[in-house]
């Protein structure tokens, strides 16, 4: 069985975000903010070609030789990758991201590590990226078993690391049988 990672979940807030975008040279920028839009795993974002994208339905798909779980994954893309995307159209013929009209061969360059000294951001790999992604969903009402759809978790005690963050959702859910027409006054008990 897959040993599930227990370590650290790091993970940026917008603010930092953008500090580290505004750092990052444009063919990293974009990168970033596709694999932030997408929750891909940087191998998934540097292999990605254009014949694997839906420019129409807004899809992409990562195959199953691709994917870590060996697992095909389907992707949308929301507004924000599809932004990314019209703006890399033409760049190069096969790849959606190449640097000096080269496919990029990996995120973790001086180039990033540069950048996150510049933003000012301590103990962060490019694969907190995704960490960062699934916190969003999560802090924003993204329920587990659609988070681990979107990221492609094969077990769900992966996306439960995110559970903490969902606290909003979890009120709203103990609401729901706030209105049952239970009342009880303190200091009584619930009388049904």
């Amino acid at each position: 069985m897959r040993k599930v990672e227990k370590g650290r979940i790091r993970w940026l807030a917008v603010v930092e975000v953008n500090r580290l975008l505004k750092e990052l040279p444009p063919h990293l920028k974009d990168m970033a903010a596709f694999s932030l839009a997408t929750g891909l795993r940087a191998s998934n974002v540097t292999g990605l070609c254009w014949r694997d994208v839906d420019l129409v339905k807004h899809h992409a798909w990562i195959h199953p030789d691709q994917a870590k779980t060996k697992k095909a994954i389907s992707v949308p893309l929301n507004d924000d990758a599809m932004a990314v995307l019209n703006a890399r159209l033409g760049t190069h013929p096969e790849f959606v991201f190449s640097y000096k009209n080269k496919p990029i061969q990996q995120c973790n360059t001086r180039a990033w590590t540069n950048a996150l000294k510049r933003a000012g951001i301590e103990n962060f790999r490019w694969h907190d990226l995704r960490h960062t992604w699934a916190s969003w969903h999560v802090q924003n009402g993204t329920s587990l078993q659609e988070l681990q759809q979107l990221g492609g978790w094969s077990i769900f005690e992966m996306v439960l690391r995110y559970a903490h963050l969902s606290g909003d959702h979890l009120r709203q859910a103990a609401n729901r049988i706030s209105s049952m027409g239970v009342t009880a006054s303190f200091g009584e008990g619930i009388r049904l």
